[in-house]
C-alpha cells in the first residue's frame, strides 16, 4: 500500500521534517542559553578578547541531513560553557575587571556619571551612562572646565570654568546645552553642588590664597560665606539637605568636617593628621556614611567613614585612587584611579568588591560625580 502524499512529501516525510525542526530549535535554544550563562559567569575574561561564539551563521538557509546538522550545532558551543557555568560572578575586593567593552558590567545602577575629560589641551565636561556607554562631551571651550556635578533632577550640571579669565560657576541645561554664568567677580570659585531641594548651590570661594565654603541661590543671587577660617574646600550636601560635609586644613593637615546647612555647628569627624585626607568627598544616600580618599600622593586609597567617625573602612588596595562618588542607590562608588598608568574612571561596590574600569581614554578622565 502506497503512502498518501501531501504536496511533495508523504506524511512520514512531513513528520520527519517536523522532528528535524524541533531538534534544530531545541539545540538553538540550548546554545543561546549556554552563551547567556557563560557571559553572566565569566567576568574575568572581559578585556582578553573573548566573545561568545556565533551559532546562527551555519544554520540559516541550509537544508542538511539531521545527523550532520546536529553535529554542526554542537560544534559551535564553547567548551567553557559546560566547565565554567558555575564559576562565581562576584570577584573579591582585590579583583579588578578591565573593561574593553562597557556592556560587560552586568546590571549597572541607574543615573548618569558627569566627569572631567581632558581633550589634549583643556579639561572639558563629559557625561556617560554608569556602564560607560553613550559618552558625550558637553563643553568645548579653550579654557579649564572642572568640578562638575548634576542637579538632583538630572536636568542641569554646574561646574567651574575660567573662560572669563577667573574661575566662575556656570550652569548648563543638559537637554538644550544652554549655558548660564551664575557668578561674577567674587573670587576664584570651585566645586559647586546643587542642594537636594534644587534651589541652592554650595561652592568654594578662593580669595588671598584662602578658601571658604559659600552658599547662593540657584540663580546666582545672594552669595554669602558659610565659613571664615580659611582652608575649607570641596563641600557636599547631605541627602536630606540639612548638613554640609567638607574638607578643612584649619588644624594643619586636611581633615573631614560637618556643619549645619546654615554654616552653624562646625565640627570635625576625623582628626588624624597621619591619614592625609584629600579633597573630593561624597555622602551616602542614607545620610550615614561619607566616602573620601586619603594617603600619600601616588598611593591614595578610598575609604568609608560613619558620620560620627567611629567606623572607618578602607576599600581599595592598589594604585592611586581619588574622588569617590556614591551611586543614587547607595550600592556603588565611582572614583578616579591611576592604577593603569593613566587616570581613568572606575566603579566598585561599597564594600570594595567588583572593581571595574569604565573609561579607556588615552587622555585623562577624572572627578566623577554620580547623579540622576
Amino acid at each position: 500500500m502506497k503512502s498518501k502524499k501531501y504536496g511533495r512529501f508523504t506524511l512520514a516525510g512531513w513528520l520527519t521534517i517536523l522532528f528535524i525542526g524541533l531538534v534544530i530549535e531545541s539545540c538553538f535554544l540550548a546554545v543561546l542559553a549556554g552563551v547567556y550563562l557563560n557571559q553572566r559567569n565569566e567576568p574575568e575574561r572581559v578585556g582578553q578578547g573573548w566573545q561568545p561564539q556565533p551559532v546562527l551563521a551555519t544554520l540559516i538557509g541550509q537544508i542538511v541531513e539531521t545527523e550532520a546538522l546536529i553535529s554542526e550545532i554542537t560544534a559551535t558551543i564553547p567548551e567553557s560553557i559546560a566547565d565554567e557555568t558555575s564559576a562565581s560572578a562576584s570577584p573579591t575586593s582585590t579583583s579588578v575587571l578591565l573593561l574593553d567593552t562597557p556592556t560587560a558590567w552586568q546590571y549597572p545602577p541607574g543615573g548618569k556619571i558627569i566627569f572631567v575629560c581632558f581633550d589634549g589641551k583643556f579639561d572639558q565636561i563629559c557625561l556617560m551612562n554608569p556602564d560607560g556607554t553613550e559618552r558625550k562631551q558637553l563643553t568645548d571651550s579653550k579654557s579649564t572646565n572642572f568640578y562638575p556635578s548634576l542637579s538632583p533632577d538630572g536636568q542641569y550640571v554646574v561646574f567651574s570654568s575660567n573662560r572669563t579669565g577667573v574661575f566662575e560657576i556656570f550652569l548648563m541645561q543638559l537637554a538644550s546645552g544652554e549655558l548660564t554664568q551664575l557668578t561674577d567677580g567674587i573670587g576664584n570659585l570651585y566645586a559647586p553642588e546643587i542642594s537636594p531641594n534644587g534651589n541652592r548651590v554650595i561652592f568654594t570661594q578662593e580669595s588671598g590664597r584662602q578658601q571658604n565654603i559659600w552658599l547662593m541661590r540657584l540663580d546666582g543671587n545672594n552669595p554669602r560665606a558659610l565659613t571664615d577660617s580659611g582652608s575649607n574646600i570641596d563641600p557636599t550636601w547631605s541627602p536630606n539637605g540639612e548638613q554640609i560635609a567638607f574638607t578643612s586644613a584649619r588644624n594643619g593637615a586636611k581633615q573631614l568636617f560637618i556643619m549645619n546647612a546654615n554654616g552653624e555647628n562646625e565640627r570635625p569627624i576625623l582628626l588624624d593628621e597621619a591619614t592625609k585626607i584629600g579633597g573630593r568627598i561624597s555622602w551616602s544616600p542614607d545620610n550615614n556614611w561619607l566616602a573620601y580618599y586619603a594617603g600619600e600622593a601616588g598611593n591614595r586609597n578610598i575609604f568609608l567613614t560613619s558620620v560620627n567617625g567611629k567606623q572607618v573602612y578602607q576599600l581599595t588596595q592598589q594604585g592611586d585612587n581619588l574622588g569617590p562618588s556614591f551611586s543614587k542607590d547607595g550600592e556603588w562608588l565611582a572614583f578616579t584611579s591611576f592604577r593603569d598608568g593613566n587616570n581613568e574612571i572606575y566603579v566598585m561596590r561599597v564594600d570594595g568588591s567588583n572593581q571595574a574600569r569604565l573609561t579607556r581614554s588615552p587622555l585623562s578622565d577624572w572627578q566623577p560625580r554620580w547623579g540622576n
